[in-house]
């Protein structure tokens, strides 16, 4: 009787659960419509006669915007990116609107952009310049990778509590040898290239003399490009700016440790205001707006509101993203996958208005497996008699070169980390580690290598040598793709190659690039090898589920935020009653070649 009234009560609290998850999906459905409707009919802002073009990016600038996940809007965890190609957009169309007199730089938000994407933002903003228009940056305080954009602006202004913290550009790992040896755990390491580091942590307790070598010149190369960029911007002498990093501690001190008053001292800001100033000093120069601060449009509503119209002509150029860590299968957003590129990429074959492609690269590899699923796409694209051009982001290393080598011309910019041409693989073991333990693990097979890659059992001689040399034999295929990709001999290759990573700067006089410049200039040499005066751009997007069509409805740029300061106010609202029932999961990021074979640089992200 008792056992009975125990799975009634069971019965009772799952049918409750069940329920309430109902409930709350019915709730969520409603919230989204309500804002869908909001956004829809209510009265939606306009441009002001005179204002400000505010860019302020939220987190960590990207090339592709990661899974939209509404659950996570709602509870406040959704990723913070902004999308580069909607700064650049953005900048562009507001030096020539005539309502915008003037563009602020307001950095407090910005995680990370990187050398690469700054350089991109940086001739946008020059653009802007030229048309006559002043450019301000404001900050509470400047990181590295803020400053290195407000120092594009012609005034940049400091928080009187603020400070510009600059500290250059390292490369620091942990090294797990010792540890791994203290757990009896031994990875067996294949690689291909004395320069291929991304294993080193595994198997060393520092950093080896090949990859300090290689990572200091292309660190150097990147720092260089930083200080004289700056420098020039600033009007001040690249050994002052050096003084002023490397000896912060007397700076400090020779200011009574006023950190805003050393950065002005250098002459690295233009002066300290406080925001009630600052807001006073916008307010002069473009008006003041119904809330009492200066005239002023952010730069995702301004998009939202000035949708470019495309030439009218169906002549296309294809711009297709693959950004993030390459991977087999079909991968979110944020992630490349072999299966879903490669659809993308027939896609853009398949479609007659699209008549040049060119591939924006942002990668530091990952699954050669997939690499090659996509590159045989990519072929296939170019029998098909479209012209392919490569634009290369911050990186695009080891498989994203895989990728990108057949291209008939490849762009980057000199802070691209690229090459790092190499193959590599690692397999664990631990029987020792569970010998220790007290486990033993015996048994019989047919043949030599029969349990030869289980991890509780020594990794087989035979199976060593066969993965080696299946590891080597990659290798060779990498350099037969890049000499017939880049019209050179696999012995002209190889010296260049050997998973060294370079510069942008120094793979155009290697031959690994063609021409320095953005991916504004790749479209344009795309349509010019495709014989067109005329033509849209197309972002190729895999098609929209209902859903998602929705949820478009209710954002701006992209899905960078909210359509109308209504439906934001909605979201907002949602999300403060739903918070305390709605969670978010972090999906990890995992390598999964079929074969273990990797072409991947663990470092190309880093700066």
């Amino acid at each position: 009787m008792a056992k009975a009234e125990s799975k009634g009560f069971f019965r009772r609290i799952g049918a409750f659960l069940r329920g309430l998850r109902q409930f709350l999906a019915n709730l969520m459905f409603l919230l989204i419509i309500t804002v869908v409707l909001v956004a829809i009919f209510a009265k939606h802002p306009q441009v002001p006669a005179r204002a400000a073009l505010v860019l302020n990016p939220k987190g960590v600038v990207v090339e592709q915007l990661g899974p939209f996940d509404p659950l996570a809007e709602l509870n406040g965890n959704g990723k913070r990116e902004s999308r580069l190609a909607n700064l650049l957009e953005a900048v562009d169309r507001a030096g020539k609107d005539s309502r915008i007199e003037m563009l602020v730089l307001s950095l407090d938000g910005l995680d990370h952009i990187g050398v690469a994407k700054s350089l991109e933002l940086a001739q946008a903003i020059a653009r802007f310049r030229e048309t006559g228009k002043a450019v301000v940056a404001i900050g509470s305080s400047y990181d590295q990778d803020q400053y290195f954009l407000a120092a594009q602006a012609d005034e940049v202004y400091l928080d009187p509590m603020g400070a510009v913290t600059l500290e250059g550009f390292g490369i620091y790992r942990h090294y797990y040898r010792r540890a791994l040896d203290k757990l009896s755990v031994q990875f067996h390491v294949f690689r291909v290239g004395d320069y291929k580091s991304a294993l080193e942590p595994l198997i060393r307790d520092d950093m080896s003399a090949e990859a300090r070598e290689a990572n200091s010149a292309w660190l150097e190369q990147l720092w260089g490009l930083y200080t004289r960029t700056v420098a020039e911007r600033r009007g001040i002498r690249e050994e002052n700016l050096d003084y002023y990093i490397n000896k912060i501690d007397k700076v400090l001190a020779a200011h009574d440790g006023d950190s805003a008053a050393a950065a002005l001292s250098a002459r690295l800001v233009d002066d300290l205001l406080s925001r009630t100033a600052l807001r006073e000093l916008l307010i002069e120069r473009v008006g003041e707006n119904d809330d009492g601060s200066f005239n002023q449009i952010d730069y995702r509503e301004y998009l939202s509101l000035t949708r470019k119209r495309q030439p009218e002509t169906r002549r296309s150029v294809g711009v297709l993203v693959a950004s993030g860590v390459i991977a087999d299968g079909d991968q979110p957003p944020g992630m490349i996958g072999g299966d879903s590129l490669a659809k993308l990429i027939r896609q853009a074959r398949k479609d007659d208005d699209i008549e040049s492609v060119v591939l924006r690269v942002d990668s530091g590899g990952g699954s050669a497996f997939a690499s090659e699923v996509i590159r045989q796409e990519l072929l296939k694209l170019k029998k098909a008699g479209k012209p392919l051009v490569v634009s290369m982001g911050s990186a695009a290393a080891s498989g994203g070169y895989w990728i990108a080598a057949d291209a008939d011309e490849i762009w980057a910019t000199p802070a691209t980390l690229t090459g790092s041409i190499g193959i590599f693989g690692a397999f664990p073991s631990v029987e020792q580690a569970l010998k220790e333990l007290g486990i033993s693990t015996d048994g019989v097979g047919t043949t030599e290598v029969a349990g030869g890659l289980r991890i509780d059992r020594p990794l087989s001689p035979v199976a060593a040598r066969a993965i080696q040399s299946g590891i080597e034999h990659g290798y060779q295929r990498f350099l037969g793709i890049v000499a017939a990709g880049r019209d050179m001999l696999v012995e002209q290759v190889e010296p260049i190659a050997r998973g060294r990573v370079w510069t942008g700067q120094d793979a155009v006089q290697l031959g690994l690039v063609d021409k320095l410049g953005t991916l504004e200039q790749a479209v344009e040499s795309a349509a010019a090898l495709a014989g067109l005066d005329e033509y849209r751009v197309e972002w190729v997007k895999p098609p929209l589920t209902p859903m998602e069509e929705v949820l478009k409805l209710m954002l701006q740029a992209d899905g960078e935020s909210a359509q109308s300061p209504m439906a934001s106010s909605s979201l907002s609202a949602a999300r403060r009653w739903l918070s305390p029932l709605l969670g978010s999961v972090e999906e990890l990021l995992q390598l999964n070649d079929p074969r273990g074979v990797y072409a991947y640089c663990s470092v190309c992200l880093a700066p």
